[in-house]
């Protein structure tokens, strides 16, 4: 399932022009908010006509505005989950759920009701009303209206933005499942670092109204140009690892990465599990010979890439460690005292401590093995 994106429209003082590809999966659109982000799912859902644009669905085109061509609503079979549930309070989780079915091309039986609500885990609720349920169990309700409307497209408006972080734990799994088991293209607004980190299978940086950067999420987080225009306090890289065993004496787990092996505190998950890992600059050292005597149990080597601009004390560098990316936020006066230049080999120094384990779940996008986990640490 392909989406293509072209928009170029004004609204007031602030002017979209836009344009991107994916390839299915999850699609993150991610930015600081008044970037643009939920008018470009706006115009994807049809609630926005652009001055100017196309957009296309697996070869079905929604907008062309050059032959004239703009889709309604009602036909464009774009499912849309609000920050909020949206439900109907008057009726129950079952009746809300058979509402989305109106919508579909041609009625479903019960079988595909069943197989929703045991992907979304919502079977113990559908005699309760809205004003009975808590926020995740709202959303949960509101993402099987929407796939019971049997959408070609599923598009969230930052989905968990209105949640605490338990909700946040709990909604997230199914997110990961309905990414990896129903096969519907998603396009997902987030301004959250961890969730674009662990859902996205693609990621769109938006900036102003402009795409700053497109691609897979590894490669597009390593950049170190484009965190302040996202409106992050700080970067991070994310390496590809697999469970390779455990240091069971200390508690610890042990993950492999092409870099070198990591040690992190236990995760309760198979041998060959492929996990994706947030290392967050703040949490990496530099040192230029490998280390002796020191606390932290994770040192991998690597050569410095890249230096970031230096537009105050602190500056953040690009490590490539064997072919995955790695960022460290250093000083000026630590990056001049080591004499840091691309180029130069270094070690990279990670604490385990600096891992945190509390979101962890679901499937990797594209990996496998074991009890298959998706993981955001840090």
């Amino acid at each position: 399932m392909t989406l293509s994106v072209t928009i170029d429209h004004r609204l007031g003082n602030f002017r979209l022009d836009i344009a991107f590809e994916s390839a299915g999966g999850l699609t993150a659109l991610f930015g600081r908010s008044g970037a643009g982000k939920t008018s470009v799912i706006n115009a994807i859902a049809g609630l926005i006509q652009p001055d100017n644009g196309r957009i296309v669905v697996d070869g079905t085109v929604l907008t062309d505005t050059r032959n004239r061509v703009f889709v309604p609503v009602h036909r464009r079979r774009v499912g849309y989950v609000f920050q909020e549930g949206r439900l109907f309070p008057h009726l129950t989780v079952r009746r809300n759920l058979v509402y989305g079915r109106r919508f579909a091309p041609d009625a479903g039986g019960m079988a595909e009701i069943d197989q929703v609500v045991g992907l979304l885990g919502i079977g113990g609720l559908l005699s309760r009303r809205p004003i009975h349920l808590s926020g995740g169990e709202k959303q949960r309700v509101a993402i099987g209206r929407a796939l019971l409307a049997r959408p070609r497209l599923l598009v969230m408006d930052e989905p968990l933005a209105s949640l605490d972080e338990p909700r946040k734990a709990e909604i997230m799994p199914y997110i990961e499942r309905l990414r990896d088991e129903m096969r519907i293209p998603i396009v997902y607004v987030s301004h959250s670092i961890a969730e674009v980190a662990r859902l996205a299978n693609n990621l769109v940086v938006l900036a102003d109204g402009r795409v700053a950067a497109s691609g897979a999420p590894a490669a597009v987080m390593s950049r170190l140009d484009l965190f302040p225009l996202a409106g992050q306090p700080e970067a991070g890289a994310m390496l590809a690892t697999t469970i390779a065993g455990e240091d069971a004496r200390f508690g610890l787990t042990v993950l492999r990465t092409a870099a070198g092996e990591l040690r992190v505190p236990h995760l309760d998950l198979a041998v060959g599990t492929a996990l994706r890992v947030r290392i967050r600059a703040r949490d990496v050292m530099i040192a230029l010979v490998r280390p002796e005597g020191l606390s932290a149990l994770n040192v991998l080597p690597g050569t410095v890439a890249e230096i970031g601009a230096a537009d105050g004390p602190v500056v953040e560098i690009r490590l490539d460690c064997a072919g995955e990316p790695l960022i460290a936020r250093l000083t000026r006066r630590s990056i001049e005292t080591l004499g840091l230049l691309p180029g130069r080999p270094v070690y990279a120094v990670i604490k385990s401590i600096a891992f945190d384990s509390h979101a962890f779940a679901g499937t990797l996008p594209g990996g496998g093995g074991g009890a298959d986990a998706d993981m955001m640490l840090g």
